[in-house]
């Protein structure tokens, strides 16, 4: 079978995902493994470098990772079923002070 040659795009070497996975740091894994979400090992290294460099701590760490998929899952919630979803409730500001607001 013939394969189309006449392409410009580069090839690119991938790694395979689960290799890319089991080089995560352990406690980063152990996240991973309760997540809600399906991260990708590099979206996941990179936050976790992130926290890491701005908390010095696992823990807080650990902490932001939550934090960054309560917020992804808020968004997909209010897209998927609506603004007034009860996942959207951490995405709603409150109204700026002396605003204007019915009684």
């Amino acid at each position: 079978m013939r394969r189309n040659l006449a392409t410009t795009l580069r090839a690119r070497s991938r790694l395979a995902p689960m290799d890319a996975h089991d080089r995560l740091p352990p406690a980063l894994r152990d996240w991973a493994a309760t997540a809600a979400l399906p991260w990708s090992a590099a979206s996941l290294l990179r936050l976790w470098r992130q926290a890491l460099r701005e908390t010095g701590c696992e823990a807080r760490a650990r902490a932001r990772l939550d934090a960054a998929e309560a917020r992804l899952l808020a968004r997909d919630a209010a897209r998927i079923w609506g603004p007034g979803h009860p996942a959207t409730l951490n995405m709603q500001k409150p109204p700026l002070a002396g605003a204007f607001t019915q009684s």
